[in-house]
């Protein structure tokens, strides 16, 4: 039976929208950023000859509880403003074995590229997240301009962090009632930065590397954007009128009339 267009599929189209989406809100500056969202095996199945591997990839980790899991990966020095032109250049579906140590390439990476430096950390914070919750399928890094710019100028104690946020803005507390983790500054592309946002992604959805950028998780594209949307509308607010007398706040009076009217918990303990 014919395969179908791989460029039709729903999940490719949406991961096109969405770091073209990330790029235009000038998230991703030059080759800053990537995205990974794992697939079903059997959804990619209709796209592709999953016993067709065109080479492995070395991964340089080990998570055997990914082994056999598919993935679209945005490339390595890849601009996302050039992705909706080429995403067989751009992007990449693989599937990881021999306990994600390897890398099988099914489709994408058409110029001999492969997967973001930041793909080990992207895959020890899916396995993190898929423990906290089996339906996470995104994590999403970006550099979004205000929440860089607030890890200059803010405690980076992450219930003091996580509060400026709430504060900011009344979804914000609905949109990430888990708050916000942050890591102080570390080099980024290395196995332990990954190990260091896998552990932060244990109690919230959200990783502030601080002075470099984010890292959120969700069950989907659009819940994972959201996170860093919302945050970054947070930040953008608190820059604007940090360096002012604040005469009106939010209490956490009216944080608790949130989580009722909302459904939702706060994070234990960042509310009195």
């Amino acid at each position: 039976m014919s395969k179908m267009d791989i460029l039709k599929a729903p999940f490719l189209i949406e991961m096109v929208r969405t770091v073209t989406n990330m790029y235009n809100h000038g998230w991703d500056e030059r080759n800053g950023g990537n995205v990974s969202l794992m697939l079903d095996g059997h959804e990619v199945e209709k796209y592709l000859e999953v016993e067709k591997v065109l080479r492995v990839i070395p991964t340089g980790f080990s998570e055997p509880s990914l082994d056999g899991k598919y993935f679209l990966v945005t490339g390595t020095g890849k601009y996302f403003k050039n992705v909706q032109y080429a995403p067989d250049v751009n992007l990449g579906i693989v599937r990881l074995k021999e306990d994600g140590s390897n890398a099988e390439l099914l489709w994408g990476f058409t110029d001999g590229g492969q997967f973001t430096s930041e793909f080990p950390a992207h895959m020890m914070s899916h396995a993190q997240r898929l423990k906290v919750d089996p339906e996470n399928r995104v994590v999403m890094h970006c550099h979004p301009a205000n929440l860089l710019a607030m890890t200059f100028v803010h405690d980076l104690d992450e219930r003091a962090f996580t509060r400026t946020l709430w504060q900011m803005c009344t979804e914000c507390i609905v949109v990430f009632p888990d708050g916000v983790n942050v890591l102080p500054w570390m080099l980024c592309g290395t196995n332990e930065i990954g190990k260091a946002t896998a552990e932060k992604m244990k109690t919230a959805r959200l990783c502030i590397w601080a002075m470099h950028g984010v890292y959120g998780a969700g069950k989907d594209l659009d819940e994972a954007f959201g996170l860093v949307e919302t945050a970054e509308k947070a930040a953008e607010i608190y820059m604007k009128i940090a360096h002012l007398p604040r005469i009106n706040n939010m209490t956490d009076d009216n944080f608790h009339q949130l989580e009722k009217r909302f459904g939702v918990k706060a994070r234990e303990g960042y509310l009195n």
